[in-house]
């Protein structure tokens, strides 16, 4: 019972780390690029949010797995090519049922084999441990990603087209959207105030040394 006991409360703290504790964007401040070229709408966030939490996850549990049979020498090769294989799996999938999102998220689909997420989860995270709490690791950092991902979108969304989802918000009479808020400046500003509000409520600082 004790051991149950023990499993469970290390899941918790896997999933506490990834989602809030040690948080990739807001925290570990990773996978900047896409959070910025991605959020202008909900949908494509959701996608690539869900996509990288598969990656992030996939990928991770095949390093667990071959861990004490790669040599050091091509451990971070052998973590490129796991994670392509993943990656273009993900670039397909899109093509193939969602093309208008593959699309609107262009080349940042496939750059996900160089987002920091990926790789750090698999160098710090499941090299070192077995599979069941690695794919844990990798659902909460994907998830902590996805989190910061829709909230920032939600917000760009709804400045710049007065609209969520597809659908209309009855905004005041008079309403003039944010025409900045669909480019990269705009979604910096609020990244950065989503990152500050963050901080502060999980009193994460951060002080010199």
């Amino acid at each position: 019972m004790k051991l149950i006991r023990l499993r469970y409360t290390k899941w918790f703290n896997i999933l506490k780390d990834g989602l809030q504790k040690n948080n990739p964007i807001v925290v570990a401040v990773l996978g900047i690029c896409s959070a910025l070229a991605v959020t202008n709408r909900v949908e494509n966030a959701i996608a690539m949010g869900l996509g990288v939490t598969f990656v992030v996850m996939a990928s991770s549990a095949v390093v667990s797995m071959i861990r004490n049979f790669v040599p050091s020498k091509v451990r971070m090769v052998t973590y490129m090519v796991i994670i392509s294989a993943f990656t273009i799996a993900v670039q397909m999938l899109l093509g193939a049922f969602f093309p208008l999102i593959e699309k609107a998220l262009g080349a940042y689909v496939g750059l996900i084999i160089t987002n920091c997420i990926v790789m750090g989860r698999a160098e710090a995270f499941a090299v070192k441990n077995p599979v069941r709490y690695t794919l844990v690791d990798g659902f909460a950092n994907g998830m902590g990603y996805t989190f910061v991902l829709v909230s920032v979108a939600a917000i760009r969304e709804i400045l710049a087209f007065g609209e969520i989802l597809g659908y209309a918000l009855p905004l005041p009479s008079g309403w003039v959207n944010w025409t900045v808020m669909t480019m990269a400046p705009g979604g910096f500003f609020v990244l950065g105030l989503f990152i500050w509000v963050f901080r502060v409520l999980s009193k994460h600082y951060e002080t010199a040394e």
